[in-house]
């Protein structure tokens, strides 16, 4: 371990970076502790320290591992730490990382990365990617940006997506672009840090309201609105059609849902925003957020369904308000 006045702590929680082949595939392998060793002790500039939270495939976690992760961070943002670096799996980093940077509110960076390959394959990324997450620490202000970086590129949590199920490059900002790029052991910006999201308060019970996400696909049924158990949920993401639009058989019933709980409407492609006044059909975005629906702007439906679910867990203040306040900062 390197030493320096920057305070760094990886926290381990699974995910193929820590997997090793085992005959029937993939399977949880490595700690805190290997996957140090993976680096050889290459942490310039930082004084880093490793530990474990928890050895699952990410599409294990759950909300309140993130709740409690939050709270884990933010109590070493108060003993002096600089950052964190959170390595896990990369089926679901997108999300875990919109969610962390919805509930820190700490002067503290977190760089999340994973691997796309298995430790004993040939050519696996999971150290480099732990490399690249140190030196984007190494170089970072303090200020509370949380990011992904993957195969070199740095991205913002709030826009990034994986969009390829294998590839190196797997993780993307759309029409953005990157926020920058580890080059030559450095970090080096492309895009200046976005200005914080409004925060959501750690919740201090661990339940999870069930929060549904719907897409929309071509004559889709209206049976999922109306399916058993549908009226337990206490809130709707939509991933609509192209600029936010539903086959009409659904208007009246994503009408009476969003007459009692939370309904975003969101889009399902991978790039824009949910659009407010350019079709008024039946089942367009003009009708259906006049019928009470939440405009879920450039928020991916996954995201939608990370905050939308934040602010039940939360249970402060008006959920559709603090939705609408996170949807314009994006």
């Amino acid at each position: 371990m390197a030493n320096g006045t920057r305070k760094v702590r990886v926290i381990a929680l699974g995910g193929t970076i820590a997997m090793a082949a085992a005959g029937g595939g993939l399977t949880p392998a490595l700690g805190a502790g290997e996957l140090a060793g993976s680096l050889g002790g290459r942490e310039p500039g930082l004084s880093v320290d490793w530990a474990d939270f928890a050895q699952v495939p990410s599409a294990n976690l759950t909300f309140a591992d993130m709740v409690n992760l939050a709270a884990e961070i933010s109590r070493l943002a108060h003993v002096g730490y600089h950052g964190v670096v959170i390595s896990q799996g990369t089926d679901s980093l997108e999300e875990t990382a919109f969610a962390l940077e919805l509930l820190l509110d700490a002067p503290i960076d977190v760089a999340l990365t994973g691997a796309m390959r298995g430790s004993t394959a040939a050519g696996a990324d999971g150290p480099a990617n732990l490399l690249g997450a140190l030196r984007f620490l190494e170089g970072s202000a303090g200020g509370g940006e949380v990011v992904v970086v993957m195969d070199d590129s740095v991205h913002a949590a709030r826009i990034v997506s994986k969009s390829h199920t294998t590839a190196l490059s797997a993780f993307t900002s759309g029409e953005a672009g990157p926020r920058g790029r580890i080059h030559e052991g450095r970090f080096r910006p492309l895009n200046p840090a976005r200005a914080p999201l409004p925060k959501v308060l750690l919740p201090e019970s661990a339940d999870t309201p069930q929060v549904e996400l719907v897409t929309i696909t071509l004559d889709q049924s209206p049976w999922v609105l109306r399916a058993p158990g549908h009226e337990s949920v206490a809130g709707w993401v939509i991933a609509a059609m192209g600029a936010g639009h539903v086959p009409a058989a659904l208007v009246a019933d994503l009408e009476r849902i969003a007459r009692r709980v939370p309904v975003v409407l969101a889009s399902r492609t991978d790039g824009g925003s949910v659009c407010t006044s350019t079709y008024g059909y039946p089942g367009a975005e003009i009708d259906l957020l006049g019928r009470g629906l939440l405009h879920g702007g450039a928020l991916s439906p996954l995201k939608a369904r990370v905050a939308l679910t934040l602010l039940l867990m939360a249970g402060t203040g008006d959920c559709r308000a603090r939705l609408a306040e996170i949807v314009a900062a994006v």
